[in-house]
């Protein structure tokens, strides 16, 4: 046999943060008159879209290419590791820290070249250190999209050069830059506004002109247009945001972050370090949600019968619904 029972929003209101009323309508107004030709907003912590237009559809995103190349890099090899620049690197054209064949830098001086200065040169040196060649890099770059559920993309070089094969979307992009700024590395390296070792300033104009911006890529070609990822935190919400192919690209980046951090407001809807009914979690649950929105919020709890057993056994179940969407479920156990 088992009880259910559900505890409703207001039953929750010891662990909400301050509801903040601001309509959701007024991301829809700002969408409205979008210079961009495709743009998204993501909160990092949950993977929740919090604004899209014409985020699915394949666009070039130009050197915001390096924000998976970057994360592929940290994730995969030693940054302290010096390097050999090879002569394929020496000239890449586009955006170059110059680097020579022959000269030598570490891994981690490759990165910050990578992603202040948009440095081709280091992508290439990077992706041949990585992978030996570029097309497997690039077929390393397209398994990390697909397991962060950027699945509309595809990657064939590993800085954005024009090739009509190589593409994405802005929410695809959205993912794997919510992916990269979970990694402490990768955050150093992007919110750094100067390079001192080497003298190198970031291009990214936001990090001084946005409160909270903390990231993460320019980009333009002439096919791409003029391409931006952004994050931001502030109040506890991290937001990450994308505008492809627009011209006013720190403007409109502003708008889309303003907006979404009005609407919306960080919640923890399950503090680890609570007791449901008595039982114990073992995680914390937060999203975003309007204020709207969490008053719609209810958890369902199932506890098993008989509930006698030994400390950490499962005892039951915690859902948490907005509205009738499955947000988060886990299990309880055993104190």
């Amino acid at each position: 046999m088992r009880t259910k029972f559900t505890i409703l929003t207001c039953a929750l209101a010891m662990l909400l943060a301050p509801l903040i009323p601001v309509s959701a309508r007024e991301t829809a107004s700002v969408a409205a008159a979008t210079p961009a030709k495709a743009e998204c907003v993501v909160e990092i912590t949950s993977k929740r879209v919090l604004h899209a237009v014409n985020a699915e559809t394949n666009l070039p995103m130009a050197s915001t290419t390096k924000i998976l190349t970057a994360i592929l890099i940290i994730d995969g090899c030693n940054l302290k590791e010096t390097v050999t620049i090879p002569k394929e690197a020496e000239g890449v054209e586009g955006s170059s820290v110059y680097l020579k064949a022959g000269d030598e830098y570490t891994v981690e001086e490759l990165l910050y070249g990578l992603m202040l200065r948009s440095g081709n040169d280091c992508a290439v040196t990077l992706a041949l250190h990585h992978s030996g060649s570029i097309e497997a890099f690039a077929q390393r770059m397209n398994e990390k999209a697909a397991s962060l559920g950027a699945t509309d993309s595809r990657f064939v070089n590993p800085h954005g050069l024009p090739d009509k094969r190589h593409y994405t979307t802005a929410r695809d992009l959205s993912f794997i830059a919510a992916y990269a700024m979970e990694n402490e590395t990768f955050r150093t390296v992007v919110s750094c506004k100067y390079y001192a070792p080497r003298g190198w300033a970031n291009k990214n104009k936001m990090l001084k002109n946005y409160e909270g911006a903390n990231g993460v890529k320019t980009g333009f070609t002439t096919s791409a247009g003029r391409c931006l990822v952004t994050s931001a935190e502030r109040g506890g919400m991290k937001l990450v945001s994308v505008v492809l192919d627009c011209p006013e690209m720190y403007e409109r980046t502003a708008e889309l972050l303003d907006a979404a951090f009005e609407t919306y407001t960080m919640h923890t809807l399950c503090d680890p370090a609570e007791k449901v009914e008595g039982y114990a979690v073992h995680y914390g649950f937060y999203y975003p949600l309007t204020a709207e929105e969490a008053s719609h919020v209810t958890r369902e709890v199932e506890l098993y019968d008989p509930q006698q057993g030994s400390a950490g056994e499962i005892a039951g179940e915690m859902k948490i619904y907005l509205e009738k969407k499955l947000l988060f479920s886990q299990n309880l156990f055993i104190i």
